[in-house]
């Protein structure tokens, strides 16, 4: 499960060539490989030379959780009888990954900015930290391999080498440094601030209304980008597996701070990209004659679990199983962003649709819409005569045979804006 990036200590901008510990700059042959035999399609920048590091802006962590035991609470505020993951059940991941800022300094791209991502070698990340490093390279070198035209709403990755001492470094091109997470936290703290204002001075009715639409607009956006990159990827057989806050970045087309306190008001120009394909599974019928590898164990033993067997309903149960995930995500961003701070996490939302309302999202509705603290998500679903529940339930239907493709979630009514 990714967790969102945590902000650490910034150093002061720094330059540098990209060098392992010992000092020397480590190169890698005309291809990267970060796995014996493994070669890249896609014309990628490999040498360390050509790059230039710039200032840490923070870590990825990650939990392994093998077993869930799962909720046992049948009414969401009783807090204390809502069982959490058994602890031994769940345990922090040795794969810690540093994102730095940096640039191209040679080539016909010099002068383009770039964000790097980390991997640790398998002395301090274990044989876990390979596998995803190689996993994410081939997943973009192979989806930007496919098409001329690339996906917009998919990270771009430039190149990427690896250290003497191990560590994988991929530089994807600088799309945004923020994440659907961080938006909803500002939006979710604007929104404590405004309530907290005296009476007297608080936005009159009209100015509160065009700022909900604005965020709603920008919500819709968001939803346009992460439908986007699934139909691209799952078009090409891949599942991205790690569907989050976190793995959304944000960046408009044009030069605005995503923060910004009037960003919302130009959503017209935002763009979604989806990131970290650590985790993503090939799903063509060819991968499925070479048996399963270690990131996508899990997944198909949940599909034989669920009665998917041959590879054709595995391949279904697989792109459900995303689905059900950006499902997730379409809910937290249904909710958080139109709550004060503190009155709905993530965790809590997915307690609120899976434990105690077993997915049933019109009862769902019904106790949100007694809490006045989550009227504006209610209202927010409810346009279009309810069309935002509507998806939420497909997309979060029991039996996955039932869920709708990514380019059915694409073109529904509430992601293309129709109901706005």
């Amino acid at each position: 499960m990714l967790l969102g990036a945590v902000p650490l200590k910034v150093f002061s901008p720094m330059t540098m060539k990209a060098r392992d510990k010992s000092g020397r700059l480590a190169g890698l042959s005309e291809t990267i490989r970060m796995k014996k035999g493994g070669v890249c399609k896609a014309s990628l920048i490999t040498d360390p030379e050509s790059f230039q590091v710039g200032r840490l802006l923070g870590t990825y962590g990650f939990f392994n959780v093998t077993t869930y035991s799962g909720f046992t609470s049948s009414t969401f505020a009783d807090e204390e009888d809502v069982p959490l993951f058994r602890t031994q059940d769940l345990g922090q991941g040795n794969v810690n990954i540093r994102l730095y800022q940096g640039r191209i300094i040679q080539g016909p791209f010099r002068g383009t900015s770039v964000i790097f991502k980390v991997y640790p070698g398998q002395r301090a990340g274990g044989p876990e930290a390979d596998m995803m490093a190689s996993n994410e390279l081939s997943t973009h070198d192979f989806l930007q391999s496919k098409s001329r035209e690339r996906c917009q709403n998919l990270l771009v990755l430039l190149g990427g080498f690896e250290t003497q001492t191990g560590e994988q470094w991929l530089a994807f091109r600088d799309d945004g440094k923020y994440s659907a997470a961080d938006y909803a936290k500002f939006a979710s703290e604007k929104m404590a601030r405004n309530q907290a204002l005296e009476p007297q001075s608080f936005w009159n009715p009209f100015d509160r209304d065009q700022m909900i639409k604005r965020r709603r607009y920008f919500v819709t956006k968001i939803l346009q980008g992460i439908s986007g990159g699934l139909v691209y990827m799952h078009k090409h057989d891949r599942l991205h597996q790690s569907i989050g806050p976190a793995s959304v970045v944000l960046k408009y087309a044009i030069s605005y701070n995503i923060l910004r306190t009037t960003s919302e008001r130009e959503a017209a120009y935002l763009i979604a990209r989806l990131r970290d394909l650590a985790f993503s599974v090939d799903i063509s019928y060819s991968s499925f004659e070479k048996g399963p590898g270690v990131l996508s164990e899990g997944l198909w033993r949940r599909a034989i679990a669920a009665g998917a067997f041959d590879p054709i309903e595995k391949r279904n149960f697989g792109i459900a199983d995303d689905i059900y995930e950006a499902g997730l995500l379409f809910a937290y961003l249904a909710f958080i962003p139109f709550c004060e701070t503190g009155i709905m996490d993530s965790l809590s939302l997915q307690r609120l649709l899976e434990s105690t309302f077993k997915l049933d999202l019109q009862a769902a509705r019904e106790y949100c819409l007694a809490d006045d603290r989550l009227l504006e998500a209610v209202k927010f679903l409810d346009l279009g005569d309810g069309a935002g529940w509507e998806l939420l339930q497909a997309m979060l239907n029991t039996d996955y045979r039932k869920r709708p493709i990514a380019a059915a979630v694409q073109s529904h009514r509430f992601v293309r804006g129709a109901v706005l």
